[in-house]
C-alpha cells in the first residue's frame, strides 16, 4: 500500500485572511536550486519578482525560516509565501452572515464578490471577508457560486468536516433553489425540465452545449410575469433548480430557452468587459435557498436568502444603474 505523504502545516500565517502559497518540489526535474525551479514555474511573475521574494526572505520552509535563492533543489521539500496582492476595487455591497454555529456558516453573498481566492480576486472575496470579520482563520468553502451570482453560501469552520459537507454537494444532496429575472415568453411552456450536455473548456469564458448524454439538468418554473410599459414584451421572475452543477448551467439553459437572465455579460452573447468598479446592472441570478441535513449535526436545514432582484424591484432604475432598494438590490 502506497502511504500516503505528510504534508506540514503552514509556518506563516495568513495575510488579509487569504492563506499563503505552498509550493511542493515535484519529485523528478533538472533544476539545481530551489530558486530555478521556483522561476520556472513562476513565469508569469519574472525571474525578479522570485529573486526579490528571496532577498526579502519571504519564501520559507517548513521550519518558517527563509530559504536561500541558492539552496539545492530537494524532491518533496515544501516551501511557502505570499505573494503580492493585486489592487481590487472593494465590492460595495455587505456579505450577510444568515447563520452561524460551530461547524458551519451561512453567507448571503452579494452580486460582484467571488467566493474564493483565484485569478485577480483574492483579498475580495467571500471566504477572506468572512475570515476576517469573523476571526475564523480555518474558515473553508464546501461549495461555490460565480462571482456574479448573488446569494448562499455554505462555508465549514472545521477543516476536518469540510470533506463530509462537500460530499453533499458532490452526491447532490442539497437541494438549492435560485431566482432569476428574464424575459417572458407567452408562447413557452413552463415549468418544464432541461436537459443538455455542457462543456467547459480551461481559458474559453463561456461554457456550451455538445451533443451526448445530459450531464446539465435544470428545472424551471415561472413564478410571475408583468409587462414592460412602453416595450415589447414583459419580463418575468423564474424559479430554477439545478439537479446537476455544471459551470454557469442555468445561465446556459435559460438563454437556450431563448429567455437570457438579465444583466449576463456571457449568455446569449459575450459583451465587452466593464471597468473595474462598475458595480451596476448586476447579475439578476441569486441563489435564493438551501436544504440539507446536516451530515455532522444530522439537523435539518433550510436557508433562505433576504436579497432583493433589483430588475424586478424597479426596472427602469436597475437599467438605469440607480437601483438602491433592499439590499442595494445585490
Amino acid at each position: 500500500m502506497r502511504r500516503k505523504s505528510h504534508t506540514p502545516p503552514s509556518p506563516l500565517p495568513q495575510r488579509h485572511g487569504v492563506d499563503p502559497v505552498r509550493v511542493r518540489l515535484p519529485a523528478a526535474g533538472t533544476w539545481g536550486t530551489v530558486r530555478e525551479h521556483l522561476v520556472e514555474r513562476l513565469s508569469g511573475a519574472g525571474a525578479g519578482v522570485v529573486d526579490g521574494m528571496f532577498d526579502a526572505g519571504r519564501i520559507v520552509g517548513a521550519d518558517g525560516r527563509p530559504v536561500a535563492a541558492d539552496a539545492p533543489y530537494v524532491p518533496g521539500l515544501f516551501v511557502w509565501f505570499h505573494r503580492d496582492l493585486p489592487d481590487e476595487v472593494p465590492v460595495p455591497f455587505p456579505l450577510e452572515v444568515v447563520h452561524r454555529d460551530e461547524h458551519i456558516v451561512v453567507a448571503d453573498k452579494p452580486h460582484f464578490l467571488a467566493t474564493t481566492p483565484r485569478g485577480s480576486h483574492v483579498a475580495e472575496t467571500a471566504l477572506a471577508r468572512l475570515r476576517r470579520e469573523l476571526d475564523l482563520p480555518a474558515l473553508t468553502a464546501a461549495h461555490r457560486l460565480d462571482r456574479l451570482t448573488a446569494g448562499l453560501v455554505l462555508f465549514t469552520v472545521r477543516p476536518e468536516e469540510r470533506g463530509a459537507y462537500q460530499t453533499l454537494f458532490r452526491d447532490r444532496r442539497v437541494r438549492k433553489e435560485y431566482e432569476a429575472v428574464a424575459p417572458y415568453d407567452p408562447a413557452l411552456p413552463l415549468p418544464r425540465t432541461v436537459r443538455s450536455r455542457i462543456v467547459k473548456e480551461r481559458g474559453v469564458l463561456t461554457a456550451r452545449e455538445v451533443p451526448g448524454e445530459p450531464n446539465a439538468v435544470s428545472r424551471v418554473e415561472l413564478v410571475e410575469h408583468r409587462d414592460r410599459p412602453g416595450e415589447t414584451g414583459g419580463l418575468a421572475r423564474y424559479r430554477l433548480a439545478p439537479a446537476t452543477g455544471q459551470t454557469h448551467q442555468l445561465r446556459v439553459h435559460m438563454a437556450t430557452l431563448g429567455l437570457p437572465i438579465l444583466g449576463d455579460p456571457l449568455y446569449p452573447e459575450v459583451t465587452a468587459p466593464v471597468p473595474a468598479g462598475d458595480f451596476r446592472r448586476p447579475l439578476q441570478l441569486l441563489a435564493r435557498s438551501l436544504e440539507f441535513t446536516d451530515p455532522v449535526t444530522g439537523e435539518e436545514h433550510r436557508f433562505r436568502s433576504g436579497r432583493v432582484l433589483a430588475a424586478w424591484a424597479c426596472h427602469a432604475r436597475w437599467a438605469a444603474g440607480t437601483y438602491d432598494g433592499p439590499s442595494d438590490g445585490q
